[in-house]
Order: structure tokens, then C-alpha cells, then sequence
């Protein structure tokens, strides 16, 4: 049995060498990345050892009190628990329905135009929200948002609120909207990208049996690029716990805590406002578990229904 794991390890590792020396500039161009990723993103990972200590500067990572579940108890038992995970589930689930299905869309819309020139402008016009800085987008939603802003004066007009951007029930409408037109020309991309490798022949053959673009769209273009949709629905639901905080710390106040503030936020409030480091890292810890447990779980619900998962 050794013999013959040697045997497969061996041309494997030939392979590799060869590749190493034909493509050694490649390899050099992707060092960057790979340090990057180990100083960035799995150094910081022995962190996590704070969740379960009394965390001191003074005594550093290694020397702090070891208090296990302490700080977990302390977050379950906490006031703001429930209205935390409320506010975090019902936006990230709002999103996920409306702002999920709408770069889908879009990518569908585009495809059915004729004109190329007509498509790409408009490609070109919706890309443009996506490279505006997110403190620049923040600015402007407050300024249409606010009292004398002009979605404001429409709310008034029609016997709504006066100054959306601190009515609670108000804030996550402006956080899905706002992403929308910021995030739907980019997140089209991919999608438009998954339309072009769809076979024409099926069009052909769907003509040929008397099928509308309509029904074109319904049975050959959207099971066409199902596979891209399902992978990217699994990568959301990755995240469904992890909100756009900075835009929502950018956006919200004491008055949409109420609707706005959600675990992210809540972790950016204690770790570096009120510098509760062990507490903070306890919290995040268990909002980065119910997402791996989430993508986990709808990756294999995907792998066993569709054929079709990230691993």
C-alpha cells in the first residue's frame, strides 16, 4: 500500500517541478497574493483565542485571563441579543429576495436587446455607481434622504415620513435600494459573462418548435446559466450573516438602531469605540460560524438537489 501511494504522489510532484520551471513567472506574479492572504487573512485567525480571555494590552494575547464562554454568555444574555440578530436576519433576507434576482434580471434585459451599441451603453452607464466611493454614496443618499431632500419631500407629499434617514422603518428600504443602483451593472458581469457560453443551437431548436422569446427565456437562457446562479446564491448565502456594515455605519444613527443596528455594527461599536476587544471577538466569532454553518449546509442541500456546489 505505501509502494503504491508513492507511486501516485511521484508523477504528481514531477508535474509540479515542471510546471514550476516552464511557468515560474506566473507563479512569482501570484507570490503577492498568497502573502497577502497568509499576513491578512490567516495570521489574524489567532485572534479568535481573545473570544475566550479577559483581553489586556498589558498582558497581550497569551498573558490575559482565560474566561472560556464567558463572553458568549454575556452576549446570549444581553438585551440587545434579540434585536441584533432580528435586524441582521430581516435585512440580510430582504436583500437576498430583492437585490439578489435584480443583476439576474438585468443580465436577461440586456441579452434581449438587438442594437449592440444601445447594450453596451447602457452597460457602460450602470457600471459607473460601482467604482463611486462608498462614503461619496452614503453622502448622497443622506442628502436625498434628509428633511429637505427631494425622496423626502415625495414621502411628505404623499403622507409619509418627513426625513426617511432617521425613521426607523424607513432605513432598510434606503439599504437595498441604495445597493441596487450601486451594485447592479457590476453584478450583471457575471451573469452576462454565463449568457455567452448558452449553446444558440438550443434557440434553434426551441424556434423550431414554435417557442417566443418569452419561452426561450423561461427554458433555454435561464437553465442555461442555472449552475452560474446557484454558485453565487451559495456565496450570498455565505454572507447572510455579514451586512454591509460600513455603509450602514456610514448611514445609521441612534434614532434606526432600533431597525439598523445589527451584529457587524454592534462589533464595530464595542471592539474599537469602546474598546471591549474579547467581547467583540466573541460576538464577531459566532456571527462568522452561523455563516460557515450557512454556507456549509446550503452547499450540500445544492450538491445532493442540483448536482451543482462550490466544494
Amino acid at each position: 500500500m505505501p509502494v503504491e501511494i508513492t507511486a501516485r504522489k511521484k508523477p504528481f510532484r514531477q508535474r509540479f517541478r515542471r510546471d514550476m520551471r516552464e511557468n515560474w513567472v506566473v507563479y512569482l506574479l501570484l507570490l503577492p497574493v498568497i502573502i497577502w492572504y497568509i499576513i491578512f487573512c490567516y495570521l489574524p485567525m489567532f485572534g479568535i483565542v481573545m473570544a475566550f480571555e479577559n483581553f489586556k494590552f498589558a498582558k497581550g494575547l497569551f498573558g490575559s485571563a482565560w474566561v472560556g464562554f464567558k463572553n458568549f454568555q454575556k452576549f446570549f444574555s444581553s438585551y440587545y441579543f434579540w434585536r441584533l440578530l432580528r435586524n441582521t436576519l430581516t435585512l440580510s433576507i430582504k436583500d437576498l429576495i430583492i437585490a439578489f434576482p435584480a443583476p439576474i434580471i438585468f443580465a436577461l434585459m440586456l441579452n434581449e436587446l438587438r442594437s449592440r451599441k444601445f447594450k453596451k451603453s447602457i452597460q457602460t452607464i450602470s457600471y459607473l455607481p460601482y467604482f463611486i466611493s462608498m462614503v461619496v454614496v452614503c453622502g448622497m443618499v443622506k442628502t436625498f434622504t434628509e428633511s429637505t431632500g427631494v425622496f423626502s419631500q415625495i414621502s411628505q407629499a404623499l403622507g409619509g415620513p418627513k426625513e426617511l434617514i432617521s425613521n426607523p422603518g424607513s432605513f432598510h428600504g434606503i439599504m437595498i435600494t441604495s445597493g441596487i443602483w450601486q451594485g447592479l451593472g457590476y453584478g450583471s458581469v457575471v451573469y452576462i459573462s454565463a449568457l455567452t457560453a448558452v449553446d444558440h443551437e438550443l434557440y434553434d431548436s426551441a424556434k423550431l418548435d414554435g417557442a417566443n422569446r418569452w419561452q426561450q427565456t423561461l427554458h433555454v437562457t435561464i437553465p442555461g446559466i442555472m449552475p452560474t446562479i446557484i454558485i453565487m446564491l451559495i456565496m450570498r448565502v455565505g454572507h447572510l450573516m455579514s451586512v454591509n456594515y460600513q455603509k450602514i455605519i456610514l448611514l445609521y444613527s441612534p434614532a434606526t438602531y432600533e431597525t439598523a443596528d445589527t451584529i457587524s455594527t454592534f462589533v464595530y461599536r464595542k471592539g474599537l469605540l469602546d474598546g471591549d476587544y474579547a467581547y467583540a471577538a466573541a460576538v464577531d466569532l459566532f456571527n462568522s460560524v452561523i455563516n460557515t454553518i450557512l454556507l456549509v449546509t446550503v452547499n450540500w442541500i445544492s450538491r445532493r438537489k442540483s448536482e451543482t456546489s462550490l466544494f
